[in-house]
């Protein structure tokens, strides 16, 4: 940069990280998991990636519904390794439960054991209060328009990487 002026010099970048959206998207997803996580971690254990398909099948327990951890890969963009491991974790301390998948046998479905279910229902309350918290700044029309702008984006970028929306 030129001391003079703000204008980059001849081949000098004037690409910055802090205003680059997808890292903003990226710290931002960040901060507000770990303000959540801080709230529930002490209390159960349980890491971002644990409560994530906890609360993934939690949803779909009340559904009626059972997941296999493609789904739950799906449905939260979470490396399949990072939602192996936590599905392992939660199954071990007997959160989820595992079982045949009569359709696919290569697969086994999972929904959380009646232990998973309580803490699931101790951890909502919180994670709604915190999402309270956070949008308390906001008026009705400026979450509203987060949410849809969020949403946007995500739809956008799953066309542009050719992943489909479940």
């Amino acid at each position: 940069m030129n001391d003079m002026t703000d204008a980059p010099a001849r081949g000098e970048s004037t690409y910055q990280l802090s205003g680059f959206l997808p890292y903003q998207l990226s710290i931002a997803s960040n901060a507000v998991s770990s303000l959540i996580a801080e709230r529930y971690r002490k209390r159960f254990g349980l890491k971002i990636t644990e409560w994530r398909v906890m609360a993934v099948l939690g949803d779909a327990g009340q559904r009626g519904g059972r997941l296999t951890q493609r789904d739950l890969t799906e449905a939260t963009l979470m490396d399949k390794v990072a939602v192996n491991r936590a599905c392992k974790v939660l199954e071990d301390r007997g959160l989820i439960a595992r079982a045949a998948n009569e359709q696919d046998g290569r697969s086994h479905l999972l929904e959380l054991t009646p232990d998973g279910q309580a803490i699931h229902r101790e951890v909502m309350p919180i994670a709604k209060a915190t999402e309270r918290e956070l949008l308390e700044g906001l008026d009705p029309a400026e979450e509203a328009a987060l949410r849809t702008m969020l949403e946007r984006v995500r739809e956008r970028a799953a066309s542009l990487s050719g992943a489909t929306r479940r």
